[in-house]
């Protein structure tokens, strides 16, 4: 009887073809949970009611605790509105394919040839554990960010967040002001260019951490199953059920980090310390004034 084996390979397996497109466990997976979000999406929205049922409470209790996480990033509800729709759909796409990745679920699958005999491709691998999802997260969080930041600063202040002009153009200005800007604004221009930089160190650290860890917790629960087959490895999985929800967490705050970041206004904050310490002065006079009067 010619043996099957399993291999763990970081990339995903072809397991069908259309012509020259394949499609792989992990994208596969993708579409599996893309289908389920859609959906559970519209089995709640054809059965939302004033009084809510057992389903529809819980994603309201979610959806609830899920915005009161973001308004605590953003400290704007308007802004937190925003954002929210993106945030809580990607959490839900990175911790459903967390999740099919690691149930038992690999008994279905295709069986190929091999070079040590036959080797078994499963149908479902988390596509969070295939690079090429996380860096589409990545590149997608990054980029939308700046997207969010032009839509809400503008095109302009954007872009000078990365290639400062105005800096530049100041110091024909300001120099006989302020001398030191002809050392300062160069500084503060390359300081922008580095965060050109930052944004693909951005992309490398989402899509990195949500894959090596998703992948790690793949491996070892094939590691605990090939060791030990009954009751050991249980509690690595519900541990591994845990990591799932909170690396989903992760990458969804991080996401309401970076276009919150986006979205603000660089040069208001410059003038904002003047005005908080004028404001913190004017309330301790009135403060003074009042203890005086009562005295």
């Amino acid at each position: 009887m010619e043996q099957i084996s399993h291999e763990i390979t970081l990339f995903a397996e072809p397991i069908f073809h259309f012509g020259n497109f394949t499609i792989t466990n992990a994208l596969f997976t993708s579409w599996v949970v893309v289908a389920v979000i859609i959906v559970l999406s519209l089995a709640l929205r054809s059965k939302l009611a004033t009084i809510p049922g057992k389903l529809q409470n819980i994603f309201e209790i979610i959806v609830d605790g899920a915005l009161g996480l973001c308004d605590q990033v953003t400290g704007k509800r308007a802004v937190s509105i925003k954002i929210f729709p993106i945030a809580i759909s990607v959490f839900f796409f990175i911790l459903i394919n967390n999740w099919l990745g690691i149930l038992p679920l690999g008994a279905f699958g295709i069986l190929e040839e091999g070079e040590l005999g036959l080797l078994f491709v499963p149908f479902l691998r988390g596509g969070t554990a295939d690079i090429n999802t996380t860096i589409a997260l990545a590149v997608m969080a990054v980029l939308g960010a700046n997207l969010f930041g032009i839509f809400s600063v503008g095109i302009w202040k954007t872009f000078n967040k990365y290639v400062n002009l105005k800096v530049l153009g100041g110091i024909f200005t300001k120099i006989r002001r302020e001398p030191t800007i002809i050392i300062v604004a160069p500084i503060t221009f390359f300081v922008g260019l580095i965060e050109i930089v930052g944004e693909f160190a951005k992309v490398a650290s989402l899509s990195f951490r949500l894959f090596g860890n998703v992948f790690a917790g793949e491996v070892l629960l094939i590691s605990m199953a090939a060791l030990v087959a009954y009751i050991v490895p249980i509690p690595f999985l519900f541990l591994e059920l845990l990591v799932g929800v909170i690396q989903a967490l992760i990458f969804s705050i991080l996401l309401v980090v970076y276009f919150t970041i986006a979205a603000s206004d660089h040069e208001e904050h410059e003038h904002e310390p003047a005005r908080d310490a004028s404001h913190d002065a004017d309330e301790k006079y009135k403060e003074s004034i009042i203890i005086n009067s009562n005295i």
